[in-house]
């Protein structure tokens, strides 16, 4: 089995669009959680908090500067994540087509790599 993470990608105007229905959309997604659980594929699941309340840490330079949100460029926002241990990503994908997801959103379906995966002791693989 692999662990998938399922990215939920919105823009402010698909963000606009939940919340004018957010009763039915929080139904909804109650109702996959419920069917991951069922189906054992279920590891977290969260919703992140209005990105005006976040911060970026930038490192582009000398020294890391902190800007408070919201941020420049807003079309596509983190909003949460699906994470399912799965056999394929095929499987990952096909939960991902179910998310309740309103128009104009987007999933990215992302293999979360192992432990032994990850390069130790300065070898890369071109990986992280």
């Amino acid at each position: 089995m692999s662990r998938y993470m399922l990215i939920m990608r919105g823009t402010d105007e698909t963000n606009a669009a939940m919340m004018a229905s957010i009763d039915e959309a929080m139904a909804a997604t109650g109702r996959f959680i419920e069917d991951m659980m069922k189906a054992e594929v279920l590891v977290a699941a969260e919703g992140l908090d209005d990105p005006r309340q976040g911060v970026v840490v930038d490192f582009g330079g000398e020294t890391s500067v902190v800007t408070d949100g919201p941020y420049g460029e807003t079309r596509e926002l983190f909003g949460g994540y699906f994470l399912l241990d799965v056999a394929t990503k095929q499987e990952a994908v096909e939960w991902a087509k179910r998310i309740p997801a309103v128009r104009g959103s987007k999933i990215e379906v992302r293999r979360v790599a192992e432990a032994d995966e990850v390069p130790q002791g300065g070898e890369s693989n071109g990986q992280v």
